[in-house]
């Protein structure tokens, strides 16, 4: 079995509550034995409360894949990136270094790479993933093109990212607001930025042992 072309997974940032029920859901899960496959970022959380979740994007080309020394991350013919394979797993964390989404974690205590898989287990035969089935916002959507757009006429699906040179499209979907234009963030030029210069001036005091020492 594999998951139909046609059903897709899409993220809405917008409509995060922040409630927690995917996060726990995900943790019943039967495939994760009480270990929870996504979690919440605060999108600022100096200045706000709103919260974004975070799955696997299930990238075309995946980078976890492509810098795992021991080929222990496979990525099935429907495009669903599957968590490391145990028997080859050697825990080195190269995965978590290379995945621009910051999406895969190593578990320590079972020296294992694990991250969200979609719950191919549901979603292979036609299911829709644990957390998509709780979320009271419906910030994660399991369902066909027609059905988000029907849902979300104001918005639109994006699935091409790009960071600094390198384009990644994935088969998760991001929504974004229709009006507005594309906006790219090359989150590596910073990397190329020199720091403004500073003047740095030391104050010289005087030295309050001087006179004991004389």
């Amino acid at each position: 079995m594999s998951v139909p072309d046609h059903l897709h997974f899409y993220i809405d940032p917008n409509r995060c509550i922040g409630c927690q029920a995917c996060v726990q859901a995900c943790a019943e899960c039967d495939t994760h034995k009480g270990d929870s496959m996504i979690h919440l970022e605060y999108v600022n959380r100096g200045e706000s409360v709103q919260t974004v979740p975070v799955v696997c994007m299930h990238c075309d080309q995946p980078t976890c894949a492509e810098v795992c020394p021991a080929d222990a991350i496979k990525r099935t013919d429907d495009g669903v990136v599957q968590s490391a394979l145990k028997p080859r797993c050697i825990a080195c964390g190269n995965c978590v270094l290379g995945c621009p989404f910051g999406v895969p974690e190593v578990k320590i205590d079972q020296q294992l790479m694990q991250k969200c898989d979609m719950c191919y287990d549901r979603s292979s035969v036609g299911k829709k993933p644990m957390c998509t089935t709780v979320c009271p916002s419906q910030a994660l959507f399991f369902g066909t093109r027609e059905q988000i757009e029907q849902l979300r006429p104001r918005s639109r699906p994006v699935r091409e990212f790009h960071f600094g040179r390198q384009t990644i499209t994935t088969r998760v979907h991001m929504m974004v607001p229709k009006d507005v234009q594309k906006n790219y963030v090359d989150i590596t030029a910073a990397m190329e930025e020199r720091a403004a210069a500073r003047h740095v001036a030391l104050k010289v005091i005087d030295d309050p042992f001087a006179e004991v020492q004389a």
